[in-house]
């Protein structure tokens, strides 16, 4: 009897555990007409460590890679935009060097966004520590903060409320808002909501790397092709 998937419905051969197109794991039937993991490879058992995570060497992997690649990231390195990318890359990275390390031949796509998320928020928290960090040493030590100073109230005196004046806004709040940019208080939140979003969408494009690469790992290593 022809044996297909329930979730594809493409034929899965006799004794696999695992769909061949999408990767499903699949009952298998023994000769005597009960139900049950095939006895190579217990069904259950690969399901079981697909699903689970060796925290211990994940964080060892994703603190390997996902530190530097934070430091790349941090606002005022040259990398620009393309740190959003590398960061994906590297979570899928870390899931593929982790799988590695581990027995099991399969990881599951929540498991491998979990090992992500960790990398983002690693890479993500050293994104925000290098971009503090920088700040102080170019402002109290290289003495460039005048640089900043100016760059800030260019931004907020000009180019802002030109923006928002072609967007509509009337000018009583154009200059409120201006007013507040300026000020110590909002410069500080400004900066601070600026790396916060940075630090978020580290951890976005890191947890979909994450998936990306159990995916992709999991077809490369599933068992019975």
């Amino acid at each position: 009897m022809e044996i297909t998937c329930t979730r594809c419905h493409q034929t899965v051969l006799d004794g696999n555990c695992f769909c061949p197109n999408c990767g499903l794991p699949q009952l298998t039937y023994a000769a005597d007409g009960s139900t049950g993991p095939a006895p190579s490879e217990p069904w259950s058992e690969v399901v079981r460590d697909a699903g689970s995570i060796n925290w211990r060497a994940a964080i060892r992997v994703a603190l390997l890679l996902g530190v530097p690649v934070g430091m790349l990231c941090s606002l005022l390195s040259p990398v620009g935009v393309f740190g959003l990318i590398w960061m994906a890359i590297t979570a899928a990275w870390v899931v593929m060097l982790y799988m590695r390390s581990q027995q099991s031949v399969w990881i599951t796509i929540g498991a491998g966004a979990r090992i992500g998320l960790v990398t983002g928020v690693l890479g993500g928290w050293t994104a925000i520590a290098t971009t503090g960090i920088s700040l102080f040493a170019m402002r109290f030590i290289f003495h460039q903060g005048s640089f900043f100073d100016d760059f800030w109230q260019n931004l907020a005196s000009q180019q802002l409320p030109q923006q928002w004046a072609a967007m509509g806004v009337d000018a009583p709040t154009i200059l409120q808002t201006q007013k507040m940019l300026l000020s110590p208080e909002g410069r500080a939140g400004a900066m601070l909501s600026t790396v916060m979003v940075l630090a978020a969408i580290l951890v976005l494009c890191a947890v979909c790397g994450g998936a990306f690469g159990a995916r992709m790992q999991s077809r490369r290593r599933r068992p019975g092709l």
